[in-house]
C-alpha cells in the first residue's frame, strides 16, 4: 500500500511538477514477468525517475547507512525506504552483500522488478565508474532481461525553472534489453559475470557519453562527495 501511495500520490505528482523529466523507451519494459532495470548513478534523485517511469512495482536496494539515520530526518527516511519494500545492503562487501542479493533473487523468482545502480555508489565527479557484477551475478543464472537504463541532467540539475541558467532536463531512457546469451552456458561463472557487467556499462555509457574510469570509486572521493553535499 505505501509502495503505491508515496509513488502516484506524494513523490510522482511532486516530481513531474518540479522536475518535468523525459522518459524513453519505455516499450522496451516487459509488462509481465520478473526482469532488472541497471542504471547509471549520478545523483540522489534518480532512483524515484527510474521508478516513475515503470508501470510496475520496482524494489530498489539501498546503502544500510541510510536506515540507521540518526535524528528526525534520518528515522524518517529509514521508515519510508522501509514503508516502500526496499532492501538494504553493505556494498563494501561481497560477504555481506550476499543476503541483499540473496532477496533480489528472491524478488526476480517470485516474477518482481529488481532495480540496481551497478557502480554501487554515486559517482562523485559525473564519470561512470567501473560496475560490480552484483546484477549479473543474480541475473544470470535465472534467466531473466536486463533493461540498461540511461540517466542523463540528474548530476547538477534542478527544477525546470532553472534551465534556463545552463542546467538540463533529467531524461530517463530505457534501453533495449541486454543481451546475455554469449554467458548462458557460465551463468555462475565470477568470470562471467565480470565480462557481461562491463559490456553493460559500456551499453549505457554509449548514451550517457560519460567518461569511465575503470575501476570503483574510493572512499576518499566518496568522502569528498558527501563533504560536499552536507
Amino acid at each position: 500500500m505505501w509502495y503505491w501511495f508515496f509513488k502516484f500520490v506524494v513523490v510522482g505528482p511532486f516530481a513531474l511538477a518540479v522536475y518535468r523529466p523525459a522518459w524513453h523507451g519505455r516499450e522496451h519494459l516487459p509488462r509481465t514477468g520478473p526482469f532488472v532495470l541497471a542504471a547509471n548513478h549520478t545523483s540522489m534523485i534518480e532512483p524515484a525517475f527510474v521508478s516513475l517511469g515503470v508501470p510496475r512495482r520496482v524494489v530498489f536496494v539501498a546503502k544500510r547507512k541510510y536506515y540507521d539515520g540518526r535524528g528526525p530526518k534520518g528515522r524518517v527516511l529509514g521508515w519510508f525506504l522501509t514503508a516502500i519494500g526496499q532492501v538494504p545492503i553493505d556494498v563494501d562487501s561481497a560477504q555481506t552483500a550476499a543476503p541483499a542479493l540473496a532477496t533480489a533473487s528472491r524478488i526476480l523468482q517470485e516474477g518482481g522488478v529488481w532495480a540496481v545502480f551497478p557502480e554501487g555508489t554515486r559517482s562523485p565527479d559525473g564519470r561512470m565508474f567501473r560496475g560490480r557484477t552484483g546484477c549479473m551475478r543474480v541475473a544470470l543464472p535465472l534467466g531473466v532481461p536486463v533493461i540498461p537504463v540511461a540517466l542523463t541532467g540528474a548530476r547538477g540539475g534542478g527544477p525546470w525553472w532553472t534551465w534556463r541558467h545552463g542546467r538540463s532536463r533529467l531524461t530517463v531512457t530505457y534501453l533495449e534489453p541486454f543481451d546475455t546469451s554469449p554467458w548462458a552456458d557460465r551463468a555462475d561463472d565470477p568470470a562471467a559475470w565480470r565480462e557481461a557487467t562491463d559490456d553493460l556499462m559500456a551499453r549505457i555509457r554509449a548514451v550517457t557519453g560519460q567518461d569511465y574510469v575503470e575501476r570503483h570509486a574510493t572512499p576518499e572521493e566518496i568522502g569528498r562527495r558527501d563533504a560536499h553535499d552536507s
